[in-house]
């Protein structure tokens, strides 16, 4: 649907700009003049042929600061309409502009407004959107939208936080390893070719770096190709059911940071199913909800198995004793929140529970790093030493 650029005059005879969608110019006409202004040019908007990356990209970052944004104009008690407005001429983000400027004019349309979200799905998702559509069913779209910006905001930090940890470790080893094969293809290959030249006996470890130096120079386009085209492969591995399933068992069975990224994904599993169940999203919604949008396929499946089960009159406990990678614990005080009737209030324990054991982990992984690190580069560069300077010690002494 093509867009179009305005200028207008408002009652009070203030000049606005913006941007709308529609079918054709008397669609927007039509739409401006309902409102109230006077239209003083109007032109379509010419998409550029050129595209760069992150132009139009709305992060997870703008969600949390738009939803927190929403949630202090209803509670100030601004009308809908009043609040996209703001949002949508304040923002300096020119897709989350566009993506407000087309919700306004769909919820102005007579769209409600979960159907106006829905139509940007890849930037608000499922569970998003269904609370919006609970709250209106409900009348509490001003409380849904408090407990979404609490959301989105735990769900955003404790996420980074997570992965924050990991950024750290990852740079320092590609740095590490990029240095080391720098020095094995330019400066040690040069030592080694003097130690060849004497004709002494080399320790085993100095000729597995020589033989080491040697493939990099000599087949090091090629090496680079292999792990290129395994990459490759990987990759699309990944996107069939079982290299999906494969690396999302990885994901939480990896030493060291498999069991962070597992209580992860039980607080974000049970936060999810707390807000949805909380709001009056019926047990199955939540559900299938939550399983589009926990970020593991191992906990897709196991909410795909409690889908089944509660569908045919089973309890979520039950499926979820089929899972090992949900804790026993988890499973047991599910089963007791089905049996009291309240469930939300269990889950929303458990949430709270593993977001302090996600938050600990992490802490305590930040302070592993650094001595991991250093015994990792000190064994690497230790190795780098060894191997010329023993030689080099044994050719001084036989001169």
């Amino acid at each position: 649907m093509p867009s179009y650029d305005y200028q207008v005059r408002d009652k009070e005879g203030s000049l606005q700009r913006g941007t709308v969608e529609a079918s054709s110019q008397e669609a927007v006409l039509d739409i401006l003049q309902r409102r109230g202004y006077t239209v003083l040019s109007l032109r379509e908007k010419r998409e550029s042929k050129f595209s760069f990356p992150f132009v139009g990209h709305v992060s997870t970052k703008d969600v949390v600061i738009l939803s927190r944004q929403l949630a202090t104009l209803f509670e100030a008690q601004v009308p809908i309409i009043e609040a996209l407005r703001t949002l949508a001429e304040e923002t300096s983000k020119p897709a989350l502009k566009d993506a407000l400027g087309t919700i306004l004019n769909d919820v102005t349309g007579g769209l409600s407004l979960s159907q106006a979200f829905a139509k940007h799905a890849k930037y608000f998702s499922a569970f998003y959107i269904s609370l919006i559509r609970s709250g209106e069913e409900s009348g509490k779209l001003q409380e849904v939208f408090s407990y979404l910006a609490e959301y989105v905001e735990r769900s955003y930090y404790l996420t980074m936080k997570a992965r924050n940890a990991m950024i750290y470790p990852a740079f320092i080893l590609m740095a590490f390893i990029l240095v080391i094969i720098l020095m094995l293809v330019v400066v040690i290959p040069g030592l080694l070719e003097i130690f060849e030249e004497t004709g002494q006996e080399l320790p085993f470890y100095t000729k597995a770096l020589l033989y080491i130096s040697h493939g990099l120079r000599n087949y090091g386009i090629f090496i680079a190709i292999f792990f290129t085209l395994c990459g490759f492969f990987l990759v699309r591995w990944k996107r069939t059911p079982e290299g999906a399933l494969f690396f999302a068992r990885l994901q939480i069975h990896v030493p060291l940071v498999g069991e962070l990224y597992r209580k992860l994904f039980v607080a974000r599993l049970a936060d999810n199913l707390t807000i949805l169940i909380s709001s009056g999203i019926p047990i199955l919604r939540a559900i299938e909800v939550t399983r589009d949008v926990v970020g593991n396929l191992v906990f897709a499946n196991a909410l795909e198995e409690a889908y089944k089960a509660v569908r045919g009159g089973g309890t979520i406990s039950s499926a979820f004793k089929n899972t090992k990678e949900i804790p026993l614990l988890v499973t047991q005080m599910i089963r007791i929140g089905e049996a009291t009737g309240r469930l939300d209030f269990i889950l929303q324990k458990i949430s709270k529970f593993y977001q302090q054991e996600v938050n600990s982990a992490v802490d305590n992984l930040v302070s592993l790093i650094e001595p991991i690190l250093i015994i990792v580069l000190g064994a690497g560069i230790g190795f780098l030493l060894m191997s010329v300077l023993v030689p080099l010690y044994n050719l001084v002494n036989a001169i």
